[in-house]
């Protein structure tokens, strides 16, 4: 009689496998996840390894793989970590599109606070089956049903397609402003010689130099003005879709 093997895991995700039967008291998952977020944060994704998590943990990795076995089911772990702080409005709210908002820009507002999530999720394209992320689509798609659209994903989609490119940009631009030890406004004021070069004689460049020399003015102001603009673009688009 042929003797069993263990089936390997069909689906590729933490989420899929049994969770270990007792953590270490002193080396929980919830410890290894909020500690791979605080060095995601302060150091990217490139510096992220078992082996250096584990010295920050004072662990070995071997350790670690007992309560994850890979660094992809790691970043897993962090995502949803991250996406429980993504707030999204009840789907009573009587306006849609003001409760749309205000759960893209917590969005916003999580992404740049950890400048690793969008790229992360725009790589995976959202395949992630955490409970948080899970809740905050959940809770998405009860909005969208509540304000009368009848296919709620593709709104889901829509919205995130955006914020998460935005805020993809956005955070890489953080990063080299973080990088460069300089104030945002600062590093804009020493780069807007240059930009007025590149716009001399090319009318179609001369608002960017405009727009250059404001966002040395208030760079934060100027950010939230255009990711506002581009989400009042979505949703009259999306608006379009409502039955009548």
């Amino acid at each position: 009689m042929a003797a069993r093997t263990s089936k390997p895991n069909p689906i590729p995700s933490v989420w899929a496998r049994p969770r270990p039967r007792a953590d270490q008291p002193a080396l929980s998952r919830n410890t290894i996840v909020r500690e791979a977020v605080a060095m995601l944060d302060a150091e990217g994704i490139e510096a992220l390894s078992m082996r250096k998590l584990g010295a920050r943990l004072n662990a070995g990795a071997t350790s670690l793989y007992r309560h994850v076995a890979t660094k992809d089911e790691l970043m897993e772990l962090a995502v949803d970590e991250v996406a429980a702080e993504i707030h999204v409005p009840p789907a009573d709210n009587p306006d849609w599109r003001a409760a749309v908002g205000e759960a893209a820009g917590s969005f916003r507002t999580a992404a740049l606070r950890h400048p690793w999530l969008s790229a992360v999720l725009g790589q995976a394209g959202l395949a992630y089956l955490g409970p948080n992320l899970m809740s905050f689509s959940e809770r998405l798609a009860a909005l969208f049903t509540a304000a009368g659209f009848t296919e709620p994903t593709g709104a889901i989609d829509t919205v995130l397609s955006y914020v998460i490119g935005m805020s993809t940009t956005e955070a890489a631009w953080l990063t080299t402003v973080a990088r460069s030890g300089e104030t945002e406004a600062d590093l804009i004021a020493r780069l807007l010689p240059a930009v007025q070069r590149a716009a001399a004689g090319h009318a179609h460049l001369e608002g960017g130099y405009a727009e250059a020399t404001a966002a040395a003015q208030d760079p934060v102001a100027l950010r939230d003005a255009k990711f506002a603009y581009g989400l009042e673009v979505v949703l009259d688009g999306l608006a379009l879709r409502l039955p009548k």
